[in-house]
């Protein structure tokens, strides 16, 4: 009896001290986790909509524009002078910076979707949020969106070609009222606060977790002239203020910041996409006249404000040592050659041929700039050639994490360079440029070679002299004035091939 009761006790022992040191190594991992979270830096992507290399002071001492906060944000960490949106255009650079991936691989081809557009990014890709919330951060998007919503329908037993509502106007069998039942919290966004698509595309509306902030829909009426103040007939929320919108996402992302200052040892990730300076420019009354480059020079002083207050904020709540903020645009400034004209002295796209919309390199080649003090030393510059698109492989290795096989298809990792600006290893041997027409071009060292005649966008459509392609030497031409095409013809294709079967393969990144 003894024996039993014995045997009975030492096992009752044995339970207690494994459910002990199962408790003690769980909250040892748990403090583990903590610890790693809070060493973690915060995240933000502030992306302006058509702003210029050539816009800001610090890039370009002979800008017409003051850019004080931006320029402070160049003297506090990097400038890559070689880096490029994924398009010409928002909605394919949008899909890039998200996804890793370039757009021409999804369903959009060429141009930008519409406010009714349904989602581009598909139900099963692999989000920068999805990477970030698996690694516990806080994740929220707050900004012009433009990359398509699921709306409700109106009736949900209708079936509709969901291809119609990229027709910008149509809005059969959809209720706007009741918002979205897809959006950006489908794709690993915790929080969202957004407009669906560009400030002059209907409809004008703010999402908030995909249900209207202002559900009582009216039509607002459009606005053609003076240029640049051009907005589109359409729905929109009673309440809905074209003018206040920058101000609007300026606050709720230091709202966002001061919230989440509050929640003990998780990071975050602030995707900040601006709806400035891209038309119509409608800037506050403070910003009028303060620029030397009319009303959009104005708006960019007021995008520079705003982005200031977000700075400021960071800092003020002591977030901003360990906070990565990246400062860059979705492609070209809109400086079309009538503003030239007007304001000959101010160079929107710097030295480069072209603007928005081209595959030259003025509608591509955009402003980048990161902060990170903890890391990134001051004053820095890097020649490294770069691609939105990298921005999800160079988060997944900030945050030691591995990249699924099936996602980032051509995102390349150049969190080595923020370390040290002075890194030789290349970041990417080639990128692929598109235009809004869908025309090609793929750059590879100093060699740049376009798929086509023109600029692919709204330029120039070229001349029927011209050769069936173009090759540049950026190294000694940046301004792309010299067409060796016909010179160069081993260059020629052995960078068209590269270009086919980077296309055809699915993939430039080695998966």
């Amino acid at each position: 009896m003894v024996h039993k009761y014995s045997s009975l006790i030492f096992t009752m022992l044995m339970i207690v001290m494994t459910l002990t040191v199962a408790f003690s190594f769980r909250k040892d991992r748990q403090k583990n986790d903590r610890s790693q979270q809070k060493s973690q830096p915060n995240i933000v992507y502030i992306l302006a909509d058509d702003m210029g290399y050539g816009d800001i002071r610090y890039l370009n001492n002979k800008s017409q524009i003051e850019t004080p906060n931006l320029d402070k944000l160049g003297r506090e960490g990097i400038v890559f002078t070689d880096a490029h949106s994924g398009s010409a255009v928002c909605s394919p650079t949008r899909y890039g910076i998200l996804t890793g991936r370039y757009a021409f691989r999804s369903r959009l081809k060429k141009g930008v979707l519409g406010g009714y557009s349904p989602m581009l990014i598909e139900p099963d890709r692999f989000t920068v949020a999805d990477l970030l919330k698996k690694a516990g951060y806080q994740t929220a998007v707050i900004g012009k969106w433009h990359l398509g919503l699921d709306w409700t329908p109106a009736d949900p037993s209708r079936k509709v070609d969901a291809a119609v509502y990229d027709d910008w106007t149509t809005t059969e069998n959809l209720d706007i009222a009741k918002g979205v039942v897809k959006g950006p919290n489908d794709l690993g966004f915790d929080y969202s606060y957004i407009i669906p698509s560009s400030l002059d595309i209907p409809p004008y509306i703010y999402l908030e977790n995909g249900k209207p902030v202002d559900s009582k829909i009216t039509n607002i009426t459009g606005n053609k002239t003076p240029r640049g103040v051009f907005w589109r007939d359409g729905n929109g929320s009673e309440s809905f203020k074209i003018e206040k919108s920058l101000d609007i996402f300026g606050q709720k992302a230091k709202a966002f910041l001061a919230d989440s200052r509050k929640t003990s040892g998780k990071p975050f990730f602030l995707y900040l996409p601006l709806s400035s300076p891209h038309t119509p420019w409608l800037p506050s009354d403070k910003f009028k006249g303060k620029s030397k480059a009319g009303l959009y020079g104005d708006f960019v002083s007021h995008t520079d404000a705003v982005v200031g207050e977000v700075i400021k904020t960071l800092d003020s709540l002591g977030l901003g040592e360990n906070t990565l903020v990246i400062f860059t645009s979705d492609n070209g400034a809109d400086w079309k050659p009538g503003d030239k004209q007007l304001y000959p002295a101010h160079q929107a796209n710097y030295i480069f041929r072209g603007q928005k919309s081209d595959i030259w390199e003025g509608g591509h080649h955009v402003p980048f700039i990161a902060r990170w003090p903890k890391v990134i030393s001051k004053g820095s510059k890097s020649a490294q050639t770069i691609c939105l698109t990298d921005l999800l492989a160079t988060t997944a290795a900030i945050t030691n994490q591995k990249l699924p096989d099936t996602a980032a298809q051509d995102s390349f990792d150049f969190y080595a360079v923020l370390k040290n600006p002075k890194e030789q290893k290349t970041v990417r041997e080639s990128i692929i440029h598109h235009s809004i027409e869908g025309m090609f071009a793929i750059r590879r060292g100093k060699w740049k070679f376009i798929d086509g005649k023109g600029s692919g966008g709204w330029s120039s459509k070229g001349d029927a002299t011209d050769p069936a392609g173009q090759l540049y030497d950026l190294e000694a031409d940046p301004e792309e004035s010299k067409n060796v095409y016909d010179q160069n013809t081993s260059i020629v294709e052995e960078l068209k091939g590269l270009l086919e079967k980077q296309k055809n393969q699915g993939f430039s990144r080695r998966l």
